[in-house]
């Protein structure tokens, strides 16, 4: 088994050599963080009806109609209080509805989103390359209700500002060595 020798390793591409992939990141990271948001808001919305005294989920095309508000239920041998605790203190929770559960894909698809974002922030993170208290906000802005939306302007303006600091970067780079390579003479 052969190691690897650091002197065969490919280097890593500095920030100013991956402008399009940056501005590709920067967008990725903006849909999934309102993506995120949106169904986060969801969810609390669906915890808030289900774990509140309303005590209902949200079932789309059972014997009640398109879109209905099914009642929760302790199951057997369950206190009533156990309606009130997300988790039920061990105790199941059961629905009373029929039909698709909008509650619980609202929370299943918000899991996988809340995925997909976090890898929208670590490749934003990892392209600029960003300390590493960035990467712990962005990933927060996906699990507290609208510090998506909050972190998602200020990481947004942030990586803009990056992005021209790099693309000036870049141009005076260019321009610097058109100016070199005029300046030499041409052989014949």
């Amino acid at each position: 088994m052969a190691i690897a020798r650091a002197d065969r390793l490919a280097p890593v591409p500095r920030p100013i050599e991956q402008l399009p992939q940056i501005r590709s990141a920067v967008g990725f990271y903006r849909v999934m963080s309102w993506v995120t948001g949106v169904f986060l808001l969801l969810l609390v919305a669906e915890m808030v009806l289900k774990y509140s005294p309303t005590h209902v989920e949200v079932f789309a095309g059972g014997s009640r109609g398109p879109l209905a508000l099914a009642p929760v239920v302790p199951a057997e041998g369950c206190q009533w209080y156990s309606l009130f605790v997300p988790g039920g203190m061990g105790c199941e929770i059961a629905s009373l509805g029929d039909g698709f559960n909008v509650s619980l894909a609202i929370l299943i698809v918000h899991g996988w989103i809340y995925v997909v974002y976090l890898l929208a922030c670590f490749r934003l993170w990892s392209k600029l390359r960003w300390p590493f208290g960035r990467l712990l906000a962005m990933a927060l802005g996906g699990v507290v209700p609208f510090l998506s939306f909050i972190v998602e302007h200020r990481m947004h303006r942030v990586a803009l500002d990056d992005l021209a600091r790099l693309e000036a970067e870049r141009a005076r780079r260019d321009d610097a060595s058109a100016t070199a390579a005029a300046s030499t003479p041409q052989e014949a």
